[in-house]
């Protein structure tokens, strides 16, 4: 019996990155696992904003998993971040022990060619993806290849939050004494995408209000106006003097947006 594949992300707002890729993964896993709280992860209260309806062409495979009371520790959101990507599993009992559990933040997609007839030979796998920022074709080489997309099968998986953070290709240069490094991990090349804040100045700002990373709420960073100078000088968001490349859309990027061209024009340069 082929094992199957749940595609896991955690959700805030991005309807638009949802869409994409449904059309993109459709064919090739076997249920999308959207997980969304009631709250952020600094603990204020949200609307709940996926709407299931919107992506009837895709309701078949979907799992909307909502997490609707407070997180243990508001203090810490890093804590928040972790509790919602494991909910995720708890929420996965239904899954057999060989079933793969694909995790990425909304803006990773793995390539779809990968995931036909997929055999993870180690116990992790990271999907190594080109980095685009801002717009579809804006490349960046500075975070390029991307540590995006992460793998196991469950009866490896303990914890989402440890594959992301803890599972990184550059435990497989430590030193065999190193125990306490995961080294079971096989790496996948050419792994797909990391559309990275493909949004409006706006919507970006929001984001940057509203997550992890509570350094870059500071108004330098989140302003809408700041971040659409950057977005028109093609720099990066944080200041560390990245600069990204306009590329043709070409055979490397997903068909789904070959094909689809005049729908995302205005998120292509």
């Amino acid at each position: 019996m082929k094992n199957k594949i749940y595609d896991c992300v955690t959700f805030f707002d991005e309807n638009f990155q949802l869409d994409l890729r449904f059309n993109i993964l459709y064919d090739y896993v076997d249920k999308f696992i959207i997980c969304e709280s009631k709250f952020d992860h600094r603990g204020v209260f949200k609307n709940l904003n996926f709407r299931i309806d919107q992506f009837g062409n895709f309701k078949d495979k979907i799992d909307y998993v909502i997490l609707d009371h407070q997180f243990p520790n508001i203090s810490n959101p890093w804590e928040t971040q972790a509790y919602q990507r494991d909910y995720i599993l708890k929420n996965l009992k239904y899954a057999n022990d060989d079933d793969y559990i694909f995790f990425s933040d909304p803006d990773e997609i793995p390539k779809p060619e990968i995931l036909i007839n997929f055999d993870l030979k180690k116990k992790y796998g990271i999907f190594l993806q080109n980095c685009f920022n801002y717009k579809f074709n804006l490349f960046n080489p500075h975070e390029s290849p991307w540590e995006g997309t992460r793998v196991a099968r469950k009866k490896d998986l303990k914890s989402i939050d440890f594959m992301r953070q803890k599972v990184k290709s550059k435990n497989l240069t430590y030193n065999f004494l190193r125990i306490d490094k995961e080294k079971s991990i096989e790496i996948f090349k050419n792994g797909g995408w990391h559309f990275n804040n493909i949004m409006k100045p706006n919507e970006i700002s929001k984001k940057l209000r509203t997550f992890a990373h509570k350094e870059f709420s500071k108004n330098e960073f989140s302003s809408p106006k700041i971040i659409e100078e950057k977005i028109l000088k093609k720099i990066d968001l944080f200041n560390r003097g990245h600069k990204y490349e306009i590329v043709n859309i070409d055979d490397s990027f997903p068909k789904f947006l070959q094909n689809n061209f005049d729908k995302y024009k205005d998120y292509i340069l």
